[in-house]
């Protein structure tokens, strides 16, 4: 014999299946990442009580300013992330919400991940040496160059490690620093020809770089409206194709009515 259930009651019991959708659904674990600012290096500096850049068979000039590479922080691979935080995350300008696969396209572990990004950092520095004495028109034979950074990985610092050798070798070329004192930070990787690609996280760096007291950011001209979109106050941002780009924007921000690219 069926009964009829009074409308309350018959709610109540519709829902239940739906509530309880939404609680796995909460807490399930989803293909995503979390990411936030990290830490910025000043490459014409020291890490560790060692310098980022040494350079021997050739005068080194005394520099000035600083050139900082920006890093963003994301939870590993192996950690999972529920909609709770993805919902946070959305709602936060320093949180970004990434597809797993974009941060970690190679897959594995934590420990497999971690052995790529020093692959790829070990493999940006070469090419960075590459780019800045092929922009000099330095021979490898004779000017060695040496990178050290610990603890960051994956191959974002290129152009930043090519300008900082640029500066230690040559500086503006006329005497000068290519910073002009200023704190000026940026991120791209870099060929061995001098041509700068996209990195991802933009957003999420130009945060890191303001924090840092940087006043100028150089980043590739194809992520130049992420950055716009969430630009730090205080931050101007120049887009870069190539090493030379870099340079000369870098000269043309000291130079009086020379015109600077902006995004």
């Amino acid at each position: 014999m069926l009964s009829r259930l009074s409308r309350p009651r018959a709610l109540a019991v519709c829902a239940a299946p739906v509530l309880a959708l939404l609680a796995v659904a909460v807490f399930a674990p989803l293909p995503y990442v979390l990411a936030q600012p990290g830490s910025t290096a000043n490459v014409l500096g020291d890490d560790k009580g060692k310098p980022v850049i040494t350079i021997s068979g050739a005068p080194v000039r005394e520099t000035t300013g600083q050139l900082r590479m920006t890093t963003i922080v994301a939870t590993g691979p192996s950690v999972d992330i529920d909609l709770g935080q993805v919902v946070d995350a959305w709602f936060r300008t320093d949180r970004a919400v990434l597809p797993k696969e974009a941060v970690y396209p190679t897959g594995g572990t934590d420990a497999e991940i971690e052995k790529h990004n020093v692959a790829e950092m070990e493999q940006s520095q070469e090419t960075a040496v590459d780019a800045a004495l092929g922009y000099l028109d330095k021979s490898p034979d004779r000017v060695k160059v040496d990178l050290n950074l610990a603890d960051i990985g994956g191959p974002s610092a290129g152009l930043l490690f090519s300008l900082g050798i640029v500066n230690k070798l040559d500086g503006n070329g006329a005497g000068g620093d290519l910073t002009g004192g200023r704190t000026i930070a940026g991120t791209g990787t870099i060929t061995s020809g001098g041509d700068v690609g996209p990195v991802g996280g933009v957003p999420l760096k130009t945060q890191a770089a303001r924090r840092d007291g940087a006043t100028v950011f150089l980043v590739p001209k194809d992520e130049c409206a992420q950055a716009e979109a969430e630009k730090p106050a205080g931050l101007r941002l120049v887009p870069v194709t190539t090493l030379k780009d870099a340079v000369r924007a870098l000269v043309a921000l000291e130079t009086k009515g020379a015109k600077v690219p902006n995004c």
